[in-house]
């Protein structure tokens, strides 16, 4: 049964798009399994790059069935806004199915979201304000209304006037405008027009699949450090974006993922608040590196903070969700620094400590330690061997092997699909 998990292996933003795409092209399914259209990827496709948030990124292959699986949390609105768009721009031939089971984030979703940032003000998560949290919240509440429920005419009313009742209590709470069910209700049957014919038991049929042997591609959202459980609380999403959560959230047993590959930029970055040990204080090379490296949000478009590879964190990823193998991307990024850094150790309170402190406040007050490695001066953007790197470039990879250890199967050299130096096949 050959299937892989895409992880993102740092705080997102690793370049998953562009890996995701590479195999998509060798899949037959190509599955979502978490997050929400909170979770922008850029792919380049046929040299034009697509910003996809919702949508698989299978949706460039016409044989790839496409899933949004039970773990998603969909905002119907968005999710044809997306789909217009990617259709005007040339992409009509696709197949794409819609777990029944999935949680529909509303629009009240969005404003509570919104208001709850407010409120904290300084204190803030930090979020992209697009309801994702408040949709999962009301999932673990059994207060949601899921994609099956659109089917329900009857049903669908129902569960809507019900749960308008608390939510407009919480929504007036906050001084954020209310919601006429019956307009809501209207709204939602329109939706369930367009959307019907998507909408399906999809851990069936991902079960099928499994059992006729498919080759199967789960891509993830976010970042392994904005885990809900494991990343750094709270400044986290409101899912797992590990896979070892990949079976729960499509509906499949613990075996359904033979091999999790994880996707690491060669240098970090992080968006939002919340702790960042690697962080460059030296602002004009971090700026050189975001510019460099196009570095800002796909949905947001705010500027990533800019650290250093942090080699603890990618041990503690590598433990807490059994990445296999590491995809190194971006590299040439890092072309022409005077030296580049990677943190090999922890410092806290004077004492060094063997893996990521699990509460923020400690975390804020640990101290990296780096291993410093030469940078190169040559071009690599259209390097397609590994014998064919600069001396220096490979002691950087082999570098992040020894201290993280993770094996690198992918060297990204650039934007492109093509400029991606494989050693070891996975699908």
């Amino acid at each position: 049964m050959p299937s892989l998990a895409i992880q993102g292996s740092q705080w997102g933003d690793e370049g998953k798009g562009k890996i995701t795409d590479f195999y998509a092209s060798k899949a037959d399914v190509v599955v979502r399994s978490q997050g929400g259209n909170n979770a922008g990827h850029s792919i380049v496709h046929h040299e034009k790059r697509y910003a996809l948030r919702l949508l698989p990124s299978g949706v460039f292959n016409k044989n790839v069935t496409n899933i949004l699986a039970d773990g998603v949390v969909i905002n119907p609105w968005a999710l044809l806004d997306e789909i217009k768009g990617i259709k005007e721009a040339g992409v009509n031939d696709f197949k794409l199915l819609i777990s029944e089971k999935a949680t529909i984030l509303m629009p009240y979703h969005i404003d509570l979201d919104k208001a709850r940032e407010n409120c904290l003000g300084k204190e803030k998560i930090g979020t992209t304000g697009k309801g994702i949290g408040p949709a999962y919240e009301d999932r673990a509440e059994r207060t949601a209304l899921r994609m099956g429920d659109l089917l329900e005419r009857d049903y669908l009313k129902k569960r809507l006037y019900s749960v308008l009742k608390i939510k407009n209590i919480e929504l007036a709470a906050y001084g954020a405008k209310t919601y006429d069910p019956e307009e809501l209700y209207k709204s939602l049957l329109e939706l369930a027009e367009e959307l019907k014919g998507h909408i399906v038991d999809t851990s069936l049929f991902l079960s099928e699949a499994i059992k006729s042997k498919k080759k199967i591609l789960f891509e993830g959202a976010q970042g392994a450090m904005l885990d809900l459980s494991d990343g750094t609380y709270p400044y986290v999403t409101s899912s797992s974006p590990l896979a070892n959560a990949i079976p729960s959230n499509c509906g499949l047993p613990l075996d359904a993922v033979d091999n999790v590959l994880g996707i690491v930029k060669a240098y970090t970055t992080r968006v939002g608040e919340g702790p960042f040990p690697s962080e460059i204080e030296d602002l004009s090379l971090a700026s050189a590196i975001r510019e460099k490296g196009h570095e800002y949000g796909t949905v947001t478009h705010r500027p990533r903070r800019i650290g250093w590879l942090d080699a603890v964190e990618l041990n503690y990823v590598r433990r807490v969700s059994g990445m296999s193998y590491g995809a190194l991307m971006l590299l040439d990024v890092l072309t022409g620094l005077e030296e580049i850094k990677v943190v090999d150790a922890y410092y806290l309170d004077g004492k060094k400590i063997e893996s990521m402190p699990s509460n923020v406040e400690t975390l804020l007050r640990v101290k990296p330690h780096y291993a410093i490695f030469k940078s190169w001066k040559e071009d690599i953007s259209g390097v397609s061997k590994y014998d064919d790197l600069p001396k220096e470039a490979k002691d950087y990879i082999a570098g992040i092997e020894r201290l993280s250890g993770v094996k690198m199967t992918m060297i990204s050299v650039g934007p492109d699909k093509d400029s991606t130096i494989l050693l070891k096949e996975l699908l």
